[in-house]
């Protein structure tokens, strides 16, 4: 009963010293139970948050001998050691850790992190591959880790990496694609043993678009897409509910805004898209976007049909043309009047920058004088054409 007594204390004044960064409480713990290892190092944790690394090695070194097969303790020692300076001691711990535990990731993980802070490559990258190899967790930190080793070397980090397997391959096109660097994320795909998931491949058109490589998304999405080409430009076809790359893609903020595509009011074709606006459209939001792959420094003229009706605000719509990449704005349509008998055609004509790849045709409105600034009435739109000149 009183040997059961002390090491209940024991660990109670381990927790408290723990809590509170007590040293007093910790050393009171080992007095107790000068065999447990576990007070050995919380001794050790409170010395290392107080800046005294030296008597937390000698606490560790204590608590591996008491505990030789804990793999954990090991890798604390090692951490404490190198922190001393004391590299060869580190690796001595790390390699002993990894005897405890040969096939956790952790273990291997923590070895080849310290191999590499020591330069030795070779071994640093076959403790790490084994590691992401047990534990697909560690995979992404690895390729960052290898990316900025090899300052942004595509090639360099796959030789690295050795990427075999097609979850290495697929991690490692997302993260280029994440990157921004299009060309090899498709280059990796194309390594891909077995073709990409539906689910893959729209996540990987999006990391792709999203980091501006437009050319890239629009292949990858598996879109034969033309040059200058509108996809649905007459709304013939119903608007995507998973704001795809291609094609449309309306605003997931749209409050008091309805869009839907319109079979009893049309200019082309069987249908329109109408946009019934009830108040609320914030002036810096495009209700509906799309982005148009085109040429560097080519002339071109975007043509649309449009009816409005009992439109009231001070920031009236109209389409603005900017550069996919830039933001800049390449052209803007007349606002959108009140109200039209018909429809009326409008047309915006532009020209590409010279580093163009794509353009993005955006719905939105003026800015007010004054706020609030409501918005009220019903815009139809049709018949989108996009024409080189």
């Amino acid at each position: 009963m009183q040997a059961a007594a002390r090491v209940g204390f024991s660990r109670l004044l381990t927790r408290y010293g723990l809590a509170v960064n007590s040293l007093p409480a910790a050393d009171q713990a080992i007095q107790l139970t000068p065999a447990d290892a576990e007070a050995h190092r919380a001794r050790a944790t409170v010395l290392n948050r107080l800046q005294r690394p030296a008597e937390a090695e000698a606490s560790l070194a204590t608590a591996t001998r008491l505990r030789p097969g804990d793999d954990l303790l090991w890798i604390e020692l090692g951490s404490t050691r190198e922190e001393l300076g004391d590299t060869a001691g580190a690796l001595t711990a790390m390699e002993q850790a990894v005897r405890c535990a040969p096939y956790y990731a952790h273990t291997h993980w923590q070895r080849g992190n310290l191999l590499l802070r020591m330069g030795r490559y070779d071994e640093a990258f076959a403790d790490l591959r084994q590691a992401a190899a047990s534990n697909p967790k560690y995979l992404g930190t690895l390729i960052d880790l290898t990316w900025g080793l090899t300052a942004g070397d595509a090639k360099k980090t796959e030789a690295l990496l050795q990427v075999s397997s097609d979850d290495e391959r697929w991690a490692f096109a997302r993260f280029l694609a994440q990157k921004g660097r299009g060309k090899e994320a498709t280059e990796q795909v194309r390594l891909l043993k077995s073709p990409l998931s539906d689910q893959n491949r729209n996540e990987l058109a999006s990391l792709l678009f999203a980091a501006k490589s437009f050319a890239e998304a629009f292949a990858v999405s598996g879109a034969v897409a033309k040059l200058g080409e509108i996809v649905n430009g007459s709304f013939e076809e119903p608007l995507p509910l998973n704001n795809s790359t291609l094609g449309w893609i309306v605003s997931r903020s749209r409050p008091k805004a309805k869009l839907a595509v319109d079979l009893s009011e049309r200019f082309a074709g069987e249908r329109s898209l109408q946009v019934a606006l009830d108040g609320e459209w914030d002036a810096g939001e495009p209700l509906l976007s799309q982005t148009i792959l085109v040429p560097p420094d080519a002339r071109y003229r975007l043509t649309f049909a449009l009816k409005t009706k009992e439109l009231v605000t001070g920031g009236p719509p109209r389409i603005v043309l900017t550069d996919a990449k830039s933001n800049e704005i390449l052209g803007k349509s007349d606002a959108f009047p009140k109200a039209t008998d018909s429809w009326q055609q409008m047309s915006v004509e532009f020209t590409t920058p010279k580093t163009a790849e794509a353009v993005v045709i955006r719905l939105t409105r003026d800015s007010c004088t004054s706020a609030p600034c409501p918005i009220f009435g019903v815009i139809w739109l049709d018949d989108f054409n996009l024409q080189e000149f």
